[in-house]
């Protein structure tokens, strides 16, 4: 089979679409399926420095990238413009069996749909949440408008929508469109061990082996919740580090830095940045608990790769994997309030050897479920089936 993938952009600041992407493209390399990646130059308010309208091996997959151009207009920046995109899309679409369209409301992933649709092509689109409640209600006119005009046809002419968690797909089921889908989790690979990482945790930023270490790490974005985190963090009658750890919006970060003073958590609160590779390694296995207090969250990668290295987390009822933390006793969910969070959050803490328990259950757990060598045999099987049957069709 040949398959072909189509995002607006792979950037890391893009969130975990991005990051989802190239491992699933790499999982399904390793199990001889022809996968590669379309794309545009987009970085966020910048341009990722590479080369264009040629397939490049970037990061061990391979990519081909197409210029990307934003409307100078606010509303419509994000729409991710890109004629060279389309034009290739059109010559060379019928290359491919199938088309896997990942993310909606964006020009790369529309007109893919479009051109898959005009072609009889068959496509599957992976919404990311993108459809669930929280999202619709951002900017709600607009997404209504494109949605009811533009996307619903797109939407209801897949041959399937894939839903990473079954809360997702109960939610996109409210809008009553005609599809088919499947629930598929995304994956992960399990990174290397760090020996004594809570130790090297504690003296990368000097703080005293006895104070708990919790970890935020996520892009910095309203939907997360960290305003609910900080809140409730101010209510915690114990001594404790947080640590944010990633980007965003610059707007949004200094909102969330002059909520952190005005709380007086300033010397509780530790501001990591964007962090990758063995930083973020030892972040993820160096801490006590993970918190994501997301106002909604259609997957969670994040939470994922807490579990996988035995890291308990805290999450709120809005993450879609709090049902699978919940059932399989992995860490802890709490009520999308700031006082749940709080009393849950002194809870934790006060109960290290509770932690440790949940911990281990969590990274067995992960290990035998949610690795990417087994999410890639389930949805090559998906794209089987489906090229299976266009080809009875012709």
């Amino acid at each position: 089979m040949k398959i072909l993938h189509v995002i607006p952009s792979i950037a890391l600041i893009r969130g975990g679409p991005s990051k989802a992407i190239l491992e699933m493209v790499k999982a399904l390399i390793a199990q001889r399926v022809e996968a590669e990646i379309v794309t545009t130059n987009d970085d966020g308010d910048n341009l990722l420095d590479i080369p264009l309208k040629q397939k490049i091996d970037y990061q061990g997959v391979p990519v081909t990238f197409f210029s990307r151009f934003s409307f100078p207009i606010k509303g419509i920046q994000k729409f991710t413009f890109s004629q060279d995109l389309t034009i290739w899309l059109i010559k060379h679409i019928k290359d491919y069996d199938l088309i896997h369209i990942h993310t909606i409301f964006s020009y790369p992933s529309t007109i893919a749909m479009a051109i898959a649709r005009w072609q009889k092509i068959p496509y599957i689109i992976s919404t990311h949440g993108l459809l669930c409640r929280w999202s619709l209600t951002q900017k709600t006119k607009k997404k209504q408008f494109y949605l009811k005009l533009i996307e619903k046809d797109n939407l209801e002419g897949s041959n399937l929508l894939h839903f990473t968690a079954i809360q997702e797909q109960e939610e996109v089921g409210e809008l009553n469109f005609k599809y088919q889908s499947f629930v598929l989790p995304l994956g992960l690979n399990i990174p290397p061990r760090i020996d004594q990482s809570k130790q090297k945790l504690h003296n990368y930023y000097q703080i005293p082996s006895e104070i708990p270490i919790i970890l935020f790490l996520s892009r910095i974005h309203e939907k997360k919740g960290l305003d609910l985190l900080i809140n409730a963090l101010s209510q915690v009658n114990q001594d404790f580090r947080l640590i944010i750890a990633g980007s965003g919006d610059s707007n949004y970060e200094q909102k969330i830095q002059e909520l952190i003073i005005s709380t007086k958590l300033y010397d509780k609160v530790i501001w990591a940045g964007f962090v990758e590779g063995e930083l973020k390694n030892m972040l993820l296995q160096g801490s006590d608990l993970f918190a994501l207090t997301s106002y909604s969250e259609n997957f969670g990668i994040a939470v994922l790769e807490s579990l996988a290295v035995g890291l308990p987390v805290l999450v709120t009822e809005g993450v879609a994997l709090s049902n699978i933390v919940a059932e399989n006793d992995l860490g802890f969910v709490t009520d999308l309030d700031i006082n749940s969070i709080a009393s849950t959050i002194e809870k934790a803490l006060n109960n290290p050897h509770e932690l440790k328990e949940k911990g281990s259950r969590a990274k067995e757990f992960i290990l035998s479920n949610y690795t990417w060598d087994k999410i890639a045999c389930n949805l090559i099987s998906v794209y089987e089936k489906i090229v299976s049957e266009k080809e009875k069709i012709f």
